[in-house]
Formats: C-alpha cells, structure tokens, sequence
C-alpha cells in the first residue's frame, strides 16, 4: 500500500456515534419512515476470483472507504481484489408496503445478496442506486451481504482523482461504500422521485412526479402545496396525469445574497385515498447569457449579470478520504467559500452527497458540477505541450490517445452523464455542467455540449474546461497556471478563466506529506501569500472583466495530499490568509462587473 496513507492529519470533526453522518440522506424527497445503515459492518478482503467467504474477520466503519483510516481497515483495494460486507438488520414491519434499499454510492462495481439469495448487482461509483429487497426478507434478523471490486486507473471507467499510487494531482484511491446506506419503507403504489423545473418569466413551477411502475393512471390524483416561510403560496392538482404546474405569486428570487427557497409537499391518491407523501423544495431563479453594451457575452442570474468568483472544490479530509467525518465538516467548506466572499463553487470531478447540493440550496452558492473523468489521461509530454503552448488538439481523431477508442466504453460515460443529470437535476444551485476536464477521456465534446443542452435547456454547459476547447458549449474555459491571464478573442460564448492561481504555501505541522509537494508559484509565509494573491487578481483577474471575463476560479479550496495550494490546509485547521482581507478583494471583482 503507499505510503501516504500513512499519515496523522485530521480535521477538527469527530465521526457521529453510533451511527456515522445519521442525517437523512435525501433532502430533496423526503419521508419519516427510514433506518440508517451505517455503522460497523463485518467486512473481509480477498482475492476477486475466491468464492463469498464464510469467515468475516474484519471490521469497517461504513460509509467510510476502506482505504480512509476512520474506516478502521486503511487498505487500498487492489484491481485483483474483492471487498465483502456483511451485516445484520431487522426487517422493518411493512403491513402490505414495499423496502427499498439505498446506497449513496459505491465505487466501483458491487453485487447485492439478502439472506444469501442474489438480489442484484450495480455498476459506477458515483450516483445512489437501490434495490427493492422485499421478496427476500424474513420476519427478524435478515443478513445483508454486499460484494465490491475496484480497477481504479487499471481500467476506463469513470474515476476522478483516484489513483493506486498517488502524487501530484492524484490521490488516494477510494473503493467499496462511501455514501449512507439506508432502508425506507414505501407504499406500493409511490412517488418515486420529483422532477421540478421553474419557469421564473411565467412564475411557474413545472412539477413531474415520476410513480411506480404498474400504477394505473385513470384512478390516480396529484396534488401539491407550495409554501414560503411557513405560509401558503400556491396549490395545484391533476387527475389522471403526473404533471402539473403550479403558478407562484410575486415569486422570491433564489440569489447568493437572498437564497429563497420555498417547501413543497408532494400527495398521490389512488381511488381518493392519499397512498403517499412527500416533502420537497424548490427554488425561482433563472440561469443564462446575455450580451453587454460592448458585445461580449455575460452569465446572468435572473436575466442580470454577475461576476462569479470560486475555489475548484474537490472535497477530500485526510481521515475520511470522499466522506466527511461529519455534516458539520462537510458543511465547513462551503460555509468558509461564503465567509471569504466567493459565490461560486465548482465541483471538481466529483459527485457529492445529496446534503452537499442541499446546503449549497440554502447557503447560496452557485455550483458548476463536473462529470467524473474516465478514460485517461493524454501523456506528460503531450500535457506539457498543451499546457505551455495553447494548441488545442481535435477529441474526434485519436481517441485512443484518450482511453476512448471502445464504443462501450463511451456509451457507458453517456449513460453515467445522464444519470448525473437526472440524479441532481432537482438542485436549484446547479449551473453548468461540465462533462470534461482538460485531456482527461474527453471525446466528441461538441456533440456531448449540444446533447446535454437539449436535455436541460435550463443550465448552462461548459463542454471542455481548460485545454482542448472545441469550440462549442457556452464558455470559452481556459485553464492557465504558468502564464499571465488575457483576454481571448471574442466569439459567443462567455469567457471563464475556470482554473487558474494555485499559489502554494507549507504550513508545517499541517502537512500530509514532506515529499513531492506540488503547486504553482511557492510562497514563503502568510505575507507573500496574501501579496502574491492580491496583486494576481488586481493586475490580472480585475482588468480583464471589463474585457468579458465572466468567470474566475481559483485553485483551490484546500490542500490535498502532495497538493499544498489551498486557501486552507488539509486539515482545515489553518486559514493561510486573512479572511477579511479575502472578503474585500473578492468584493471589489464584482463591483467592477458593475461599473
């Protein structure tokens, strides 16, 4: 195993007892009766090939991958590996109803067993899934076996950060469960997730109920209530139909200053009789492109201009790898991003839990949400090529220099991309998707930008960020590192500098590792830092926005293992600069959006 899983950092948040992140895991459809999974499970590691064992002699800390040290195992899960889980619940009373088994994620490939029958199986590491496991319980104690391989960069699918030997850009490898796990109790005939889309110029809130299959529709009613602050706003009910739309008075404007979110209470009947409940929420807001007096293209909010500014957010913690120690921990991210004056965060290849999303909805911070990476990466030298130089190369020719020369194997990122959008279509925050970063699996991007825009027509996309721009999606994304930022020669689409800084600073004693520390632009204390950092957005970032910069994302929101270029250390229990200072600068870039 590498050695950098070796290491004592830890974040100031200590893991909720007994039942790890016990919060319920699915804020945007909520009900009362669930039981959370989490906890000690037995587990055991052996090779992949080998029969289900009959001895569990290990234990794990579920969610926590067996690779993060809270998991209690610390072992990275090698390619020819197989991790089991095995543990003990009691089924809950159902009287008639259906359980359904959730898992947030599980990263990579795992395969389901209930009192020893095989239930199914599941593949890609990043999305919730579930099983109805109903047929299979017994009155009691039930056994639930759970199966996990991981290849990680040993094979193409889609992978982040992760690595099995980690350095630079890449870190620890995360495998097996990292989300909750939970049961929920649901009616047989139910809602099973909601589809909200809101139309601010017509003060409307499309709602599309999606219900369990073999639901017969002629003897179906839906009916919702929306509310603000505890009072009603508007109502609305179909027959016969799971679309609806409700018509919102004077509607309040969801905005990183006013993040106005209303409640939404969601009822199926069947035969007059409500069968299932639901709570929900929605936000008004609107997002888009305009051009300005000077012709250049602008993102709006609510048909108004803004100037976005935000860490590339990665969200690792040294003890828990992928998974926070705690909501609070998780939390402490995004509060910090708003305490330093950004409004924007740009989810880095990776997705988050669905409380990410849901803390982002009520804090007020716009999201751009990347799309895990697949295939690979092009080689260092091509990379450094492209990065010093500018050429941008065609992701339509040589896509095996990409790991996407396999039909399957892109047909499976289509699928995975869908099912992202789908899963965090609900989240008033989301913004931009961004399917690719740099030259890692990027192909037919033009075409990808032009799919997902006609399948949610209401975000913006960023088809390529950073180096192999195609030409296509809303903005002209541009990483740049080593060299001074400037202005691009205009087209239609919006310019985003949407990586750039990564100025480094060792905090000691706050470290992860005392080798192969990697950054941009090393400064020596909090002084050079701050100064370096001030003078990058007041000569650089400051002049191009009257030039049609509309978006800054600075590198990045922590340090991350070898990476030591955050705002904060790893442990998040230094600020490197001072926040007020942080505050004003910030501040001051959309101002000049303004003037």
């Amino acid at each position: 195993m590498p050695d950098l899983v070796h290491h004592n950092l830890s974040t100031p948040w200590k893991v909720d007892q007994p039942i790890p992140l016990p919060e319920y895991p699915r804020p945007q459809l909520v009900r009362e009766n669930w039981q959370n999974l989490n906890g000690w499970w037995d587990c055991v590691i052996q090779n992949r090939v080998d029969p289900q064992p009959k001895v569990f002699d290990e234990q794990i800390l579920v969610p926590f991958a067996p690779e993060s040290r809270l998991s209690g195992v610390e072992r990275v899960l090698q390619p020819d590996e197989k991790i089991w889980y095995r543990r003990s619940f009691e089924a809950p009373h159902t009287k008639g109803e259906v359980v359904i088994l959730h898992f947030g994620a599980v990263d990579f490939c795992c395969e389901l067993f209930i009192n020893g029958s095989r239930v199914g199986e599941h593949w890609g590491g990043y999305l919730p899934f579930s099983f109805d496991i109903t047929r299979f319980l017994v009155e009691g104690e039930n056994e639930l076996v759970l199966a996990c391989t991981d290849a990680t960069e040993a094979e193409l699918h889609q992978k982040g950060k992760q690595r099995l030997e980690p350095g630079g850009i890449w870190y620890t490898s995360v495998s097996g469960i990292w989300q909750t796990v939970w049961l929920e109790v649901l009616p047989r005939q139910h809602i099973q997730s909601l589809k909200l889309t809101p139309n601010l110029d017509a003060c409307e809130l499309l709602v599309e109920a999606i219900l369990s299959e073999g639901l017969d529709c002629s003897r179906m009613e839906v009916k919702t209530i929306a509310s603000f602050e505890g009072q009603e706003v508007a109502r609305a009910r179909a027959e016969s139909a799971n679309r609806l739309l409700l018509h919102i008075p004077e509607p309040k404007k969801w905005h990183p200053d006013h993040p106005c979110l209303y409640d939404l209470t969601v009822r199926l009947k069947v035969d007059g009789v409500v069968v299932d409940e639901v709570s929900s929420y929605f936000a008004m807001r609107k997002f888009g492109k305009t051009r300005d007096e000077k012709g250049f293209w602008r993102f709006t909010l609510n048909d108004e201009p803004i100037f976005q500014f935000g860490p590339l957010d990665q969200g690792y913690f040294p003890e828990g790898l992928y998974t926070a120690p705690s909501e609070e921990a998780m939390l402490f991210d995004i509060e910090y991003a708003k305490k330093i004056g950004c409004n924007m965060i740009r989810k880095h290849v990776k997705v988050e839990p669905a409380r990410w999303y849901y803390a982002c909805d009520r804090l007020g911070m716009i999201v751009w949400q990347d799309m895990p990476n697949g295939g690979r990466t092009t080689k260092d030298a091509i990379v450094a090529f492209t990065f010093t130089s500018g050429i941008h190369r065609s992701d339509i020719r040589r896509l095996n220099r990409f790991g996407r020369e396999d039909p399957q194997n892109r047909e499976e990122f289509n699928q995975e991309l869908k099912q992202l959008i789908d899963h965090l279509y609900h989240f008033p925050c989301i913004a931009v998707w961004v399917p690719f970063n740099e030259s890692w699996g990027q192909f037919h991007a033009i075409q990808t930008a032009y799919w997902v825009k006609g399948y949610d027509p209401t975000r913006l996309v960023d088809h390529a960020s950073g180096w192999f721009d195609q030409g296509g999606g809303d903005f002209q994304s541009r990483h740049v590192y080593v060299k001074a930022l400037s202005a691009s020669q205009p087209d239609e689409r919006i310019l985003a500098v949407t990586e750039f800084g990564g100025y480094t600073m060792q905090v000691d004693g706050h470290v992860y590792t005392e080798k192969r520390r990697f950054g941009y632009g090393h400064q020596m204390d909090t002084a050079s830092l701050t100064s370096a950092y001030l003078r990058l957005l007041a000569k650089q970032v400051k002049p191009l926005i009257p030039l049609g910069l509309s978006v800054a994302i600075y590198t990045q929101t922590t340090d991350i293992e070898t990476e030591i270029n955050g705002y904060l250390t790893y442990d998040r229990k230094v600020e490197k600069m001072d926040p007020d200072i942080l505050r004003k600068a910030h501040m001051e870039l959309y101002q000049a959006m303004k003037e």
